[in-house]
């Protein structure tokens, strides 16, 4: 083992100024770790004091000599604890040889903790000496110890780092494909990178390949190890290599600059740390090369791998959290994925079991990527024993190696041939968004087997009882699968088949960053993308008040919905309600009828809207069915907008099982007073009994007898009916009602076309314009819902040209 010798940075601060009565004694509960420095930190931080010229840092625990580590120290979030901190001790550790000390770190006080899902657990302790900087100036192994003091005693917590130099992925190259040393196989990993956008963005650049932007500002991210800092020179990256080559950036782009086939301009040291390479995410390889031959001979060395594996965003949100020509990391943020639900506050300690396969698999990073590699290799089991509850992060979704089996994906998604849901339906139609519905599904089984098992105290899916969807069920809900049918027929919405991509083609819509007047566009970076956000909530103060509104990101609906402004348009009258309101107000008046039915948390059918249930095992079979479905539609979170008719059909189904055929004040109900059954031709929404040219669907919605011809009625020749006060039952004719319809045009198109509806009600007239041009990405089916009212008549007819 080297010799090391012993640095100490001793910064004790000021005692806390709370009084002893005000502190309660905790348990010591902190760690320190190394913090990713993006550019978009350097955006937002600069005027709290963080320099402009501050290096940008993947958080890694593997990085190269003259190159910083921005060290801090976090302490657990608990009621008061981070304020009974008395004092804060660094020491460190170098290798022999090492004159490197921790200095002062220039990230800003205000500066929190690097991930979202982490903020909701952890602090940067308020001391200001909490956070140090490391740059090391000599290869070996860095260990910093840190003791945190507070009124209850004292805590030591360590980390060690790992300092190399590039050595560029011409040496990965050497054992990475498919090569055996001793008597292991090393991971085939070089040739799946080298098709890669990442294996040539460089070369491609210079090549001219990328557009005429393309200039010295690019390259810090698209090399490898770009450290222009004067102590860095030596770190074998490529900033120092091309100054000690002195290789220059081209003034011309073209394809003799870097020849893209071959290098054959560059010297070959600096071509093995062009482009994006394996140490670009797991640091410099020097210290990684030994350590892994003695591992493959059997010999195991305590620093091995010597280079990082990272499982945080870290590595990727160096280059990719800098918007606006690099969003990715940035729109993450403000996802769901980063957030709150797959942390450990958010879990409960019952489902961290190393066993417990089906929690992992879509709460940890590590899980899913187990799962998807055994789901390949054709068992879909998970076989991980890390059940640390990480964010969903890049590498979740992404394979940052490549592909071993070539898709026509260019993102690297790990997973597209198909989503197995509960009940064993298999979705292949779902194109990207088949990665999504992996996890997007009812995780609890069958829906029949849950309701059937249930009250019977049998399990309802592989590793539990439990009842409903858990959560999220918007796959299924898409699919029109997995729900309690009664039997029935129940339709669905064409969004499954006619969304290129399914989920990915609507939530990760792209929106710009500016509007069409060139003013900056307030939902970019809060929706679209990877947000994957439908809307984003826009405030306004007035004085103590905040107003929200919530801006519904409906671009992409247009497409096919023509010009609706949220998502709450109109449709259908799906709650049978006599008038159509919004799809999303249907399905959230059938959501409260349905709970109405349902027993309260005291097992009494109350009559009250309920926001939430809690089903127990004595519910009848006819309640629990009912209850299933209201969380299938609750916990789909669209409210009609993914499957507008599965989901109110599965709602007006649970509501006909639990009140009969005929509910009161249904059409049905109605139908049945006036015609006795329902198989009666009279009693058809359509039919029209009294000869007056009004259906029964209209005399429903008005409340009037269909049987008689009613005077305050009049279907004018245009098919707009009138109805004055008499036949609304008022006194006065001021509140005569017009009721209208609207024209569906469908048409199918093919990508690489544009498509204009036009209208005119002569045809002796020119055309006119409806709506804004339809731009086709793909081959699909289009409708577009025009009105009609106040127009005698109306001709449509579509207009293609191919799409400039």
């Amino acid at each position: 083992m080297a010799q090391r010798c012993l640095v100490t940075v001793a910064l004790l601060s000021m005692a806390a100024t709370l009084s002893a009565a005000t502190i309660t004694p905790y348990s010591l509960n902190a760690r320190v770790v190394p913090r990713p420095v993006t550019p978009e930190d350097v955006i937002n931080y600069t005027n709290s004091g963080l320099p402009a010229n501050v290096e940008v840092s993947g958080g890694l625990s593997t990085f190269a000599i003259g190159t910083p580590a921005y060290l801090e120290v976090e302490v657990a979030i608990t009621a008061g604890y981070a304020a009974t901190i008395t004092g804060i001790n660094w020491t460190l550790t170098p290798p022999l040889g090492s004159s490197a000390a921790l200095t002062a770190s220039p990230l800003p006080t205000n500066m929190p903790v690097f991930l979202p899902s982490d903020k909701l657990l952890y602090v940067v302790a308020p001391q200001s000496n909490s956070r140090m900087v490391l740059r090391p100036d000599v290869v070996g192994e860095y260990t910093v110890n840190v003791t945190v003091a507070n009124t209850n005693g004292t805590t030591n917590v360590s980390a060690s780092f790992n300092v190399g130099t590039y050595y560029g992925v011409y040496v990965c190259e050497g054992c990475h494909t498919d090569s055996t040393i001793g008597s292991i196989t090393v991971p085939e990993i070089y040739t799946p990178w080298s098709t890669t956008a990442h294996a040539s963005i460089f070369t491609e650049g210079v090549d001219g390949l990328l557009g005429t932007h393309y200039g010295t500002s690019c390259i810090k991210c698209h090399t490898t190890g770009y450290d222009t800092n004067a102590s860095a020179l030596e770190d074998g990256g490529f900033y120092g290599v091309q100054q000690a080559d002195g290789w220059l950036f081209p003034t011309n782009l073209a394809n003799t600059n870097a020849a893209s086939t071959n290098f054959s301009s560059m010297p070959e040291n600096l071509r093995s740390v062009a482009n994006i390479t394996c140490e670009n995410c797991h640091g410099p390889g020097s210290q990684h090369i030994l350590p892994a031959l003695l591992q493959a001979e059997g010999e195991p060395t305590a620093n091995y791998p010597g280079l990082d594996i990272p499982n945080t965003v870290g590595a990727c949100e160096q280059c990719h959290d800098d918007a606006p020509t690099h969003p990715q990391g940035t729109q993450w943020y403000a996802s769901d994925h980063a957030g709150g639900f797959s942390t450990a506050a958010s879990i409960p300690s019952s489902e961290k079991g190393t066993t417990n396969q089906y929690c992992v698999r879509c709460h940890t990073e590590a899980g899913f990527i187990a799962f998807v590699s055994n789901s390949v290799a054709g068992n879909g089991i998970v076989t991980t024993t890390n059940t640390a509850y990480t964010a969903i992060g890049c590498q979740t979704c992404h394979e940052p190696h490549g592909l071993t089996t070539p898709t026509n994906d260019n993102y690297l998604i790990r997973m597209m041939a198909s989503a197995t849901f509960g009940d064993g339906t298999v979705i292949t139609n779902g194109g990207e968004g088949n990665l999504c519905m992996n996890c997007h599904h009812s995780r609890n089984g069958s829906a029949v087997t849950n309701v059937m098992n249930y009250p019977l105290g049998l399990n309802t899916w592989a590793q539990g009882s439990s009842f409903g969807t858990h959560d999220g069920p918007q796959g299924d809900m898409l699919e029109g699968v997995n729900a309690i049918t009664y039997g029935l027929s129940i339709p669905s919405s064409a969004h499954r088949i006619s969304v290129t991509n399914s989920c990915v083609g609507c939530h990760m819509q792209t929106i710009s960053s500016t509007n069409s007047d060139g003013s900056p566009n307030p939902g970019f970076l809060l929706s679209g993308g990877h947000t994957f956000e439908m809307y984003y909530t826009t405030y306004t103060t007035n004085g103590s008040t905040i107003t929200t509104n919530q801006v519904d990101q409906v671009a992409v609906c247009n497409q096919c919905h023509g010009g609706i402004t949220n998502f709450n348009f109109p449709v259908e009258d799906y709650a049978n309600t006599g008038t159509i309101l919004g799809v999303q107000t249907e399905v959230q008046i059938l959501l409260n009828q349905l709970s109405t039915l349902l027993p309260n948390s005291s097992g009494v059918v109350d009559g009250t809207v309920k926001t939430s249930l809690s089903v127990k095992t004595n519910w009848t079979q006819a309640q629990l069915q009912a209850a299933y479905n209201w969380q299938f539609v609750e916990n789909d979170g669209s409210l009609g907008i993914h499957n507008a008719p599965f989901a109110t059909g599965l709602l007006n189904a649970s509501i006909a099982d639990l009140t009969g055929p005929s509910v009161p004040g249904s059409y049905d109900a109605w139908a049945t007073n006036y015609f006795t059954s329902l198989t009666n031709a009279n009693a058809a929404d359509f039919a029209d009994p009294a000869g007056d040219g009004v259906p029964n669907w209209l005399k429903y919605a008005l409340g009037l007898n269909p049987n008689v011809v009613d005077k305050g009625l009049t279907v004018m020749p245009n098919g707009v009916v009138y109805a004055n006060g008499n036949a609304l039952g008022g006194n006065t004719p001021t509140n005569t009602l017009a009721i209208s319809t609207a024209a569906d045009i469908t048409f199918d198109t093919v990508a690489g076309m544009t498509y204009q509806i036009q209208e005119v009600t002569s045809l002796s007239e020119g055309w006119q314009d409806v709506g804004n041009p339809i731009v086709a990405t793909n081959t699909a089916s289009m409708s577009y819902l025009t009105p009609t009212a106040g127009k005698f008549q109306q001709f449509f007819r579509v207009v293609s040209s191919p799409t400039p």
